[in-house]
Order: structure tokens, then C-alpha cells, then sequence
């Protein structure tokens, strides 16, 4: 009888003890989920003059890149790549602090809306009314406006699903910057443990409007040492959009066999962006036109392009669910930016691949449709990875 309750209270202790371990792992689990969840981090980056503060978040994957977002304008600020020797650096355009942003930046790093590239006239008609928009192109609208998407302060939440990812939400209100209807944003963005950033954008809104969303980060895969002309770049694009003497689309899909646009093949951006016996480069001062993407089926993600650094061996592709790239080679950077690390941006410094529909498309109905209307959903994704060879 001793031995049997002996026993008993041996086998009680076992499983008291069992259950402990248990609800020990079970607590070290949680924790471990609660420091996945809590892994982003968030920093102070200064306020806006109207006293709005600005937050900064870093996400960093298991490979060790990293992307730094901030709250104001969606702005990628850092985003470090591999090398063939495994060393990361930082490969994108910009400044060291808000400040460099809020003076004057060519839309280093940005989200760009309500409409990103440029829209004729700096207006549209749809459904027989005409809307007004900023000229602030020449005579011409780009990329949302005075106070487009990358201007404002949007707000931010990590993401609960498991992923490594930011999302932001901001509401642009029926009339702003004279667009109609109010469009509820909706971006994400998720660092992978292959490298690679996919960005979600979705939108809807209580009126019919146009939205055409993109990113806007300039690129230098030397880390930021020479200009980008040795880079190998493909384009997956058997035609690009001609355009006038103010960058607008002349409404031709032309082939770019033969031409200093084709890019169907890699090869560097230098071969020919001074080649100005091609109207279309004059016009440009180098390349800032849309590649129609060779796209099997309306929305599939496709590959638009990649890019090649031979002395470090990096090496990006862009995927994409949009009709269209632009290909824009910083013709615009003169020398009289001082960004990152106290290095001078001078003229093609810094080359962008903006997913997005094509420029004017409001004002030519041939183009892909950029309407929105309500019960719809505007969605798109764009997908950035690094690796080296």
C-alpha cells in the first residue's frame, strides 16, 4: 500500500513537472513571437514645420539587408544590398536626415501619388467633367502635385500576419491637389529573407478617379562611388512610349529593335544615353520614358527589368504587375545636391525603375485605364531583389 501511494505521488510530481516545462515553453514561444512582432524598430526623425513628428522604422531580414521607412512620405531613406563578397551597403539616394528632404529632393526615395509621372496640360476630363491640376512641370502635372503622397505623413502599423513588413494608410480627401473622391491608401511593405521587397499598393474611393501609385527610388549599385553608367541593365520591353519636347507620351507604341532603346538584352546604361543622333535621347537629355512591359496577360507579375554592377557584382530584379516602367537615368541631378555621407549627386548618379501605368493615360484613352471607381479596388504589386554574381 505505501508502495502504491508512493507511486501515485511519483507519478503526480512527473506530470506537475511536465505541465511546468510545458507552460515554459509555451511562455518562451510567446515571448519569441512578441520579439518577432516588436523586430521593426522605431525611431524619432525629426518633425514637420506645422509640429507633426516623423517617425523613421528599420526593417532588417535574417541575410542582414536592411531598408529604413519613414512615416513622411513613405520614403525609403537606406536600403543595403550584398556584394559578391558579402558586404552590405547602402544603395539608394538620399539624405542623412528629414531636413534634406523637406528643403528640395527630386523624389529621392518616395511614394508617389495620387498620380505618379506626369499628366498633360495638367488636366483631364472623366465623365464629362474636367479637372484641374498644379502645374508644376513646366505646363504640365507630376507626381501628385504640390503636396502629393510623398509629402505627407501617413500612418503606420507593423504588420500582424507573420510577415516583416510596414503598412501605411493615409486618406486623400475628395478635391486634394484636385483630384476627385476620397481614396483611402493603402501600402505595404515586406522585407523578405531572399532579399527582396515586395511593395502592395491598394486604394479605393467614393468617387470615380484616376490613381496611378509608384516608388521612386533612385539606385546606385556601386554603393554610392561613381555614376551608374557601367551598370548592365536589362528591360523587359519590346516597345517604349515616344514623347514631345515636355516629356508626354505622343500616344505611339514604338519597337525599340534597332534603337538606342532596346534593352531586351543587357547592356550598359552608357552605351547609348549620349547618343543623340535619337530624337527621343535629345528630348530626354538621356533616358526618362516608359518601356511597355512584355506582359502575357493583363495583372500578371512579370519581370520589367534588372540591373548589373560588374566591380561589385550586384544585382537587382524588378517584378511587377503594371503595364509599364519608367526608365529615368537622373538627368535632372546637376551637381548641386549634397546627400548621404556627404556625397555630391551629381548628374546621372542615381537611375530609377518606376513601375506604374503610363504617363498621361487620363487624357489617352489607347493607354491602360487609370480610372477607379467606387466598389472597386486598385491594386498593384512591385517587387525589388537583390543578389550578386
Amino acid at each position: 500500500m505505501t508502495n502504491f501511494k508512493t507511486q501515485t505521488k511519483l507519478i503526480w510530481a512527473v506530470l506537475l513537472l511536465s505541465c511546468f516545462s510545458m507552460a515554459c515553453q509555451s511562455k518562451k514561444s510567446e515571448d519569441t513571437m512578441e520579439t518577432t512582432k516588436t523586430s521593426i524598430l522605431k525611431e524619432a526623425w525629426g518633425q514637420l514645420p506645422d509640429g507633426q513628428k516623423v517617425s523613421l522604422f528599420t526593417l532588417k531580414n535574417a541575410k542582414g539587408m536592411e531598408v529604413k521607412i519613414s512615416d513622411y512620405g513613405g520614403l525609403i531613406t537606406h536600403w543595403t544590398a550584398p556584394d559578391k563578397d558579402g558586404k552590405y551597403e547602402d544603395v539608394v539616394l538620399g539624405y542623412d536626415s528629414l531636413a534634406g528632404y523637406l528643403k528640395a529632393s527630386p523624389f529621392f526615395g518616395a511614394l508617389v501619388g495620387r498620380y505618379g509621372n506626369r499628366i498633360a496640360n495638367a488636366k483631364f476630363t472623366l465623365d464629362g467633367k474636367t479637372y484641374n491640376l498644379l502645374q508644376n512641370n513646366g505646363p504640365n502635372h507630376l507626381h501628385g502635385g504640390k503636396i502629393g503622397f510623398d509629402k505627407v505623413v501617413w500612418k503606420t502599423e507593423e504588420l500582424q500576419d507573420g510577415r516583416n513588413g510596414l503598412k501605411l494608410n493615409y486618406v486623400s480627401k475628395d478635391g486634394e491637389e484636385g483630384y476627385p473622391g476620397n481614396l483611402n491608401v493603402e501600402i505595404t511593405y515586406v522585407l523578405t529573407d531572399d532579399n527582396a521587397l515586395e511593395i502592395n499598393y491598394t486604394a479605393t474611393t467614393d468617387k470615380p478617379t484616376v490613381v496611378n501609385l509608384t516608388q521612386h527610388s533612385y539606385f546606385n549599385l556601386t554603393g554610392g562611388k561613381t555614376d551608374h553608367l557601367g551598370h548592365e541593365v536589362m528591360i523587359n520591353a519590346n516597345h517604349f512610349l515616344p514623347v514631345d519636347k515636355t516629356l508626354i507620351p505622343t500616344g505611339e507604341l514604338k519597337a525599340v529593335k534597332g534603337s538606342v532603346f532596346d534593352f531586351t538584352t543587357p547592356k550598359t546604361i552608357g552605351k547609348g544615353i549620349d547618343d543623340t543622333t535619337d530624337e527621343q535621347i535629345k528630348v530626354g537629355g538621356g533616358y526618362d520614358h516608359c518601356w511597355v512591359l512584355n506582359q502575357p496577360k493583363k495583372d500578371s507579375l512579370v519581370l520589367a527589368a534588372s540591373a548589373y554592377e560588374p566591380t561589385t557584382g550586384r544585382f537587382m530584379e524588378v517584378f511587377t504587375t503594371e503595364p509599364g516602367v519608367q526608365f529615368y537615368t537622373g538627368n535632372f541631378l546637376d551637381g548641386s545636391i549634397t546627400g548621404k555621407n556627404g556625397i555630391v549627386y551629381k548628374k546621372r548618379y542615381g537611375f530609377c525603375f518606376e513601375t506604374e501605368h503610363f504617363p498621361d493615360s487620363p487624357n489617352q484613352k489607347e493607354f491602360p485605364s487609370v480610372v477607379v471607381r467606387p466598389g472597386e479596388t486598385y491594386k498593384t504589386t512591385t517587387i525589388y531583389k537583390f543578389s550578386s554574381k
